[in-house]
């Protein structure tokens, strides 16, 4: 890459429970001699980041106010319900809405699902961040709904956690500025979008014309006056001994 308009380095946020590792060792790869800084964002404030041009993209999770945003969905994962390790619903596989009817479910302010109506119990003060209702959840005051990235994120031997039925998934979105359609944005696009080395290139290098093949040699014609050689008929005569 060449150009004085080219930055130095790109900047990439990400939320909790979000890994990025696969594309930067992808990113290095392609591009050694461009840093790639990371920057931890809180679900709360990712977009706002991105708007703000505090970061190049980001990778958070969806909904997100996309004004003067991109956005697209990369992946998806399941909801767990975190819960002390001897509850009884640990019992089985997964647990259903309708199990938690009755039960307190924490819901934090930095709660990422998109939910028209949370399951369960709502408790009188809703915790700020997700870590502080993981503390909760282990002190036995309620129960927690996260994405399972999250539930990793914050394992404690104490808690346990177990797939939530008919509940919205997370889904993880790369955003960035409208107005930022950089060379190296593009090239970070493309890369998580799984594209090859040729392809991620920006408009204005393009990718090498592929060699052209070889001409294959052509076999001489033969000549038309050429007469085909007589095939002998007979058996030559035997030379006479002399008397």
């Amino acid at each position: 890459m060449t150009g004085s308009d080219t930055p130095a380095s790109f900047r990439l946020g990400y939320v909790p429970g979000v890994t990025p590792a696969k594309w930067i060792r992808t990113w290095q790869e392609r591009l050694p001699e461009v840093p790639l800084h990371l920057q931890s964002l809180s679900p709360t404030e990712a977009a706002e980041a991105v708007r703000a041009r505090e970061v190049d993209a980001a990778l958070l999770r969806l909904p997100i106010d996309r004004t003067d945003l991109h956005a697209i969905p990369l992946y998806t994962e399941n909801t767990v319900v975190v819960l002390p390790k001897d509850h009884p619903l640990t019992e089985g596989a997964e647990i259903t809405a309708a199990e938690l009817a009755d039960l307190l479910v924490l819901h934090a302010l930095d709660d990422s699902l998109d939910w028209t109506a949370p399951p369960g119990q709502p408790a009188k003060e809703r915790p700020e961040t997700t870590a502080d209702a993981i503390q909760l959840v282990a002190a036995g005051v309620g129960l927690l709904i996260v994405p399972q990235s999250l539930a990793r994120l914050h394992h404690r031997k104490d808690l346990a956690f177990r797939t939530l039925a008919d509940a919205p998934v997370s889904q993880v979105a790369l955003s960035w500025r409208e107005d930022a359609g950089t060379e190296l944005t593009e090239q970070f696009i493309g890369i998580v979008r799984g594209r090859t080395v040729n392809s991620t290139r920006g408009a204005g290098t393009p990718a090498p014309a592929p060699a052209p093949a070889p001409a294959k040699a052509k076999k001489p014609a033969p000549a038309r006056n050429q007469k085909r050689a007589a095939a002998p008929t007979g058996r030559g005569r035997k030379p006479r001994r002399g008397r």
